[in-house]
């Protein structure tokens, strides 16, 4: 194996680890923004607001996406299995 194919691998591993974690990452953006903008449009400053829902949403984005990241992960797992296997 030489150093192409490592970086290869590991351009392919930041990658999976990207599409992992948009999903969540993105449903915690929107989920903040939108009750941070709910507290400056009421002024209610309870810091811990927050939390509930975001954490809610974010189980939630998980029970959805798992099929995806399952997916993903199973097809890098091939991928990598293909390339030992081809050695």
């Amino acid at each position: 194996m030489n150093g192409a194919e490592v970086l290869d691998i590991g351009r392919d591993a930041i990658w999976l680890a990207i599409q992992l974690s948009a999903p969540v990452l993105i449903v915690g953006l929107v989920v903040g923004v939108g009750i941070g903008l709910l507290q400056a449009l009421t002024q209610v400053q309870e810091a811990t607001l927050v939390y509930a829902p975001k954490i809610i949403a974010i189980f939630v984005a998980l029970l959805v996406t798992l099929p995806l990241m399952g997916a993903l992960m199973g097809g890098f797992m091939r991928q990598i299995a293909a390339r030992i296997a081809g050695m």
